[in-house]
């Protein structure tokens, strides 16, 4: 069993409008100081594989397919 975290974000340069609604929503909060907020997206995926460099190749697969889409999105993956 192999376990992993892919985190998927917008790429630099894409308009973020949720993350610009919690900025604002923070500061209406009285959080002073917060910078830009960019939102984003988590997944955790478990795997009956154990070879990992095939468990990767699959992940990435499914990130290019459906996870993220990476004409404005990036993602990471993170195997445990």
């Amino acid at each position: 069993m192999i376990k992993a975290r892919i985190t998927v974000t917008l790429k630099n340069g894409v308009l973020d409008p949720q993350g610009k609604a919690i900025e604002h929503a923070l500061s209406g909060m009285g959080f002073d100081g917060v910078g830009q907020v960019r939102q984003g997206k988590v997944f955790d995926v478990e795997l009956s594989e154990s070879d990992k460099a095939k468990a990767e190749a699959d992940l990435k697969a499914m990130c290019d397919k459906l996870l993220a889409n990476t004409v404005i999105e990036n993602y990471a993956v993170e195997i445990a």
